[in-house]
């Protein structure tokens, strides 16, 4: 989702108000200009969460828990931050707490073995098999993505890439075989590794774009589900 798009989505009267006076707004109990300052910001924090538990529902829960700690000290804030630099502070250290609790209380899986050696036997041949598997894939994707670039190297540069870096050929031996000065084989190879560089560096902006996705509807529960909790906090 255009983050653009998703931040004009905000409370009634509030999207054109910037984070501090939104920040404002919400020390005084404003749950509209809490509702647009969540959706200004929810891909950028969640991804921030996900980025540090690697799971969903975990970042989930850690944003949410990150809001109710930000409205409870909405009024506390003193600007020596940006308002986005203040939240994503917040949600950074609720992602290393609760990370640190998974790390301290460890899920225990029950299993059916007569013994407990057999049972941790069995879940780390399944775990070193199933990492295997995937690394294998990657690795496959990672070369094919990279034999298909290489491919597009305009053809002087393309040869000495592959005979210097892929054969791991000198730079004498290359310059031998193609009847080209040391000088000219160092050049074009250095042409063809800022090229490739190039091509991948751009490949991963675009592959990047919808990594850890942030849909409405996601959004759209997370607001909803602290609003609600705020407006009980209120009521008490």
């Amino acid at each position: 989702m255009n983050p653009a798009t998703h931040q004009d989505h905000g409370a009634p009267g509030h999207a054109g108000a910037s984070d501090s006076v939104l920040l404002a707004r919400l020390a005084d109990g404003d749950h509209g200009a809490f509702e647009t300052l969540m959706r200004r910001h929810n891909q950028r924090l969640f991804r921030t969460a996900r980025a540090i538990l690697r799971d969903d529902a975990d970042a989930e829960d850690v944003l949410q828990e990150a809001y109710i700690d930000a409205y409870r000290h909405a009024a506390g804030f003193r600007g020596e931050a940006q308002v986005v630099t203040w939240l994503t502070r917040i949600v950074v250290n609720a992602a290393l707490m609760r990370l640190r609790r998974q790390r301290t209380h460890p899920v225990l899986v029950p299993f059916t073995s007569t013994t407990a050696e057999e049972s941790a036997g069995g879940t780390t041949a399944m775990t070193d098999h199933a990492e295997t598997a995937d690394g294998r894939v990657l690795r496959a994707e990672v070369r094919r993505l990279l034999e298909r670039r290489i491919d597009e190297l305009p053809t002087t540069f393309r040869a000495v890439f592959v005979m210097r870096d892929v054969e791991d050929m000198t730079s004498q031996e290359v310059a031998d075989a193609l009847s080209l000065p040391v000088a000219t084989v160092r050049t074009r190879l250095f042409r063809a590794r800022s090229l490739l560089r190039a091509a991948l560096a751009r490949d991963m902006d675009v592959a990047s774009v919808g990594v850890f996705g942030f849909d409405g509807a996601r959004c759209d529960r997370i607001v909803a589900s602290v609003i609600a909790r705020v407006s009980s906090e209120t009521v008490r």
